[in-house]
């Protein structure tokens, strides 16, 4: 029996979960959890919290899968993962500060996304935030943003440095925390998908699809099949788009603003087509619980067609100029390693995980349709820098490629929506898996009467942001940008 299957067993199973199994545990499971995490007998999927209670979801190496562990907090307390197990230190932080739920043993007690502004009667300045200390001979600081230069998030990032080489990042992030969490909770289905969609706008498709399923399991409905097929031409077309558009702006940090006008020109060829197939560039609530709202007609189809062909035969060309451009690999090749043991770790998904040996992709496991019925391949590179992150994201471009083709040739015909509005059920929870262009995206869901209890969201950022902080380790401080634009992790889908 697996670690993760034996915490399932020793937990009292909750029905109403799906599809999934949610386990009732006691703080002795909980360690043992703990435990098993250390060990790497499974990985962190996320830590969120409710009224009085925490849940934490773990991935297994076979069935189950998946499953959430949930544990009442009667004194507001609950044993710390982190204090074992370091991905977890944000969700932590991030969960006293949503829930005033105390992590017992936390090692660092800062507030994370509560900036001193919640409490009207005892504000503090975000500068008054405590960095962690630093010792040692003729070191300086260089501390930058929130406010950055150009069209980018805000987020607060302090470098120690010894001469120019970095010695110590610490990021400050939760400038764009909006209330998410507060904000779809009671919210009907409508309003919640909107809401959802909106959390980080590049994957718009990523996070409705993963909303959508989410109450789909819920519900007990399944969405028509011609409807499925094209959430996954979305979801192709959005991981092309954001590929296309990192590849052009790591090379433009290195300098190489050519190729950055080139790929610029074939995002916007993606975004064109995006809105000509469905309406809107970022397709925005296309999808939504019950199917899509838009269907495909054979002018989507034909731009389509055309717009891969012109891919295929316009990128292959910058591919090579980047491959034998000595100056940028001189930048880009063993800038920025992250190791394989950090990132299995952090459980970091997408071109961050896959370019330092780790082999998951959340549409093979767990897996979801259309993705099951298609065949594609996974790229995995084990050297965990700048150079592997880009070509991981190159050779997904050439993947999605072929997946659009076997999504147009296997289209199905019928409907695209079938009804949820008038669903009213009882109490239920369920929890979906989807792979956004950055990595894996959770969504949990509990549903009441047709309207969102709770629900929460955990973007891949999570655990890719702190592995940021370990690659520029080392590095010169000129070398940040290109780090940070080859993990390009997303502000808004992390600080919720």
């Amino acid at each position: 029996m697996s670690a993760l299957a034996a915490l399932v067993e020793a937990g009292a199973l909750a029905a109403a979960h799906q599809p999934f199994p949610c386990v009732a545990v006691d703080v002795a499971t909980w360690e043992q959890a703990i435990d098993g995490l250390v060990a790497g007998e499974t990985t962190l999927l996320s830590v969120w919290g409710d009224i009085g209670r925490v849940r934490m979801a773990l991935l297994g190496p076979d069935s189950p899968a998946i499953a959430v562990l949930s544990l009442e907090c009667p004194d507001g307390r609950y044993p710390s993962i982190a204090r074992l197990h370091p991905p977890a230190i944000r969700l932590e932080r991030a969960l006293r500060d949503l829930f005033g739920l105390e992590p017992a043993g936390l090692p660092d007690a800062r507030p994370w996304l509560d900036h001193g502004r919640w409490d009207d009667g005892a504000q503090s300045p975000a500068a008054s935030y405590p960095f962690l200390p630093v010792e040692g001979e003729a070191l300086h600081q260089i501390p930058v943003g929130p406010v950055h230069a150009g069209i980018i998030e805000p987020g607060h990032f302090r470098f120690t440095c010894d001469g120019e080489t970095v010695v110590r990042l610490e990021q400050r992030l939760g400038y764009t925390h909006k209330g998410v969490d507060r904000l779809l909770a009671g919210a009907p289905l409508a309003q919640a998908v909107r809401l959802a969609a909106r959390v980080s706008g590049d994957s718009t498709v990523a996070y409705s699809w993963g909303f959508a399923r989410a109450v789909e399991a819920a519900l007990g409905i399944a969405p028509p099949p011609r409807a499925v097929w094209l959430r996954a031409v979305m979801a192709e077309l959005e991981r092309l788009a954001n590929h296309l558009g990192d590849v052009g702006g790591v090379c433009n940090d290195a300098a190489f603003a050519l190729m950055l006008a080139h790929c610029a020109v074939l995002r916007e060829r993606v975004l064109r087509t995006s809105a000509t197939c469905f309406g809107h560039r970022l397709m925005m609530d296309r999808i939504v619980p019950g199917g899509v709202t838009v269907d495909l007609d054979g002018a989507g189809l034909t731009a389509l067609a055309t717009m891969t062909a012109e891919i295929r035969r316009r990128f292959p060309p910058l591919v090579k100029l980047y491959d034998d451009l000595a100056s940028l690999q001189d930048r880009t090749v063993t800038t920025g390693r992250v190791s394989a043991a950090l990132v299995a770790q952090f459980g970091a998904g997408g071109y961050v995980g896959r370019a330092s040996g780790r082999d998951f992709d959340a549409r093979r496991v767990p897996g979801y349709a259309p993705y099951d019925a298609l065949s594609f391949e996974v790229p995995v590179l084990q050297e965990g820098d700048v150079n592997a992150r880009i070509w991981i994201r190159i050779r997904e471009i050439d993947q999605s490629l072929s997946v659009l083709d076997q999504l147009l040739r296997g289209l199905p015909t019928g409907p695209v929506r079938v009804p949820v509005e008038d669903i009213r059920t009882g109490p239920t929870e369920a929890l979906s898996l989807t792979e956004a262009f950055r990595g894996d995206l959770l969504v949990w869901v509990q549903l009441d009467a047709g309207r969102v209890a709770r629900c929460h969201l955990r973007d891949a950022s999570w655990f890719q942001w702190p592995l940021l902080e370990a690659a520029i380790e080392g590095n010169i401080v000129a070398d940040f940008p290109i780090c940070n634009k080859s993990f390009n992790c997303s502000y808004s889908g992390h600080d919720l």
